[in-house]
């Protein structure tokens, strides 16, 4: 038998061993050219974001600034609203201003009043939509496809076309210049059945059979098993439909005759007049109060209204 011997096989800088996976004529990390780290982040890339991050901070200041001019206005008097240079600074004249509104308007009583048809109109919205909805998506019935096709058309007929026959509707009714007269009106609101019907109809089917096997009838179907899958999807439809019955101006309007029954955009407008006799400071401090309901629904429903916009966006 003959031994063989092994020599240990020494490297130099620059060479491989067999089996190394170092491809041919690469430079190894050690001997980058210049003693240079590729590890170390070009300081470039850093500043690649800078330039949105500036344009975004600078929409988000247009975007803010009328809003804080309104906040500044609604502090200061009547004269120190158009002032130029303009102050940016609040001033002291909040208290003045909202009593001067108590005053000519009853600022408590159509705050009250807007917060009730608001309110009242969009608690019974939901509930409309989620009927509906529920029957659009999960029943077969006949006549569905036409009805839910007659219910989308009506997105596109413009507001003012219904305002006559409403008129004439409510005059029969004898709702005229009551609180039926402008809830009743925005009970329905096709976008809020079509939102519902859309997000209804990727619930599993499955779940709800299952609810019908353990005895459940259909209403503790929908209000046990249906609404608390669907609570993002109601957060966030409550806040636009919040959102328009508290901004209503035009049939509020038409519809009410006496100051006592004014909504709160309705009483503002009526603080109008030529600019010798406008108290703009009053006017201001009941704007920028009509935005507090709509911002304090927003913040406690704003988990939920994120979670309602992006129901759908992922899968899984």
């Amino acid at each position: 038998m003959t031994s063989k011997t092994t020599t240990p096989q020494t490297t130099t800088p620059g060479t491989t061993t067999p089996g190394s996976t170092t491809p041919e004529g690469a430079t190894p990390r050690s001997a980058a050219p210049g003693g240079a780290n590729p590890r170390r982040a070009n300081p470039l890339k850093k500043l690649r974001g800078w330039p949105l991050t500036f344009f975004l901070a600078g929409i988000t200041g247009l975007s803010i600034a009328p809003f804080y001019w309104l906040v500044v206005s609604a502090t200061r008097k009547d004269t120190e609203v158009f002032d130029w240079p303009p102050k940016l600074l609040p001033g002291g004249s909040l208290g003045e201003n909202l009593s001067h509104l108590q005053q000519k308007i009853g600022l408590l009583r159509v705050i009250g009043n807007s917060v009730l048809v608001a309110g009242v109109q969009t608690l019974g919205a939901l509930v409309v939509a989620l009927l509906a909805g529920y029957a659009f998506a999960k029943f077969r019935f006949r006549g569905r496809t036409l009805l839910f096709a007659l219910l989308l058309s009506t997105l596109v007929v413009p507001e003012q076309v219904t305002l006559v026959p409403l008129f004439k509707m409510m005059t029969n009714f004898g709702l005229l210049d009551t609180y039926q007269a402008l809830i009743l009106p925005g009970l329905c609101v096709p976008f809020a059945i079509f939102l519902m019907r859309q997000s209804l109809s990727s619930l599993p089917d499955e779940l709800l059979d299952a609810a019908r096997v353990d005895g459940a009838g259909e209403i503790r179907v929908l209000f046990s098993v249906v609404v608390p899958v669907m609570r993002p999807v109601l957060a966030a439809l409550s806040i636009f439909l919040f959102l328009g019955s508290w901004n209503q101006f035009v049939w509020p309007l038409i519809a009410l005759r006496s100051p006592e029954m004014h909504t709160l955009p309705v009483a503002l407008a009526t603080l109008h007049g030529n600019k010798s006799n406008t108290d703009y400071g009053a006017i201001l401090s009941g704007t920028a109060l009509s935005t507090l309901p709509m911002m304090v629904l927003f913040l406690v429903l704003q988990r939920q209204f994120i979670s309602g916009l992006l129901a759908g966006a992922t899968k899984g």
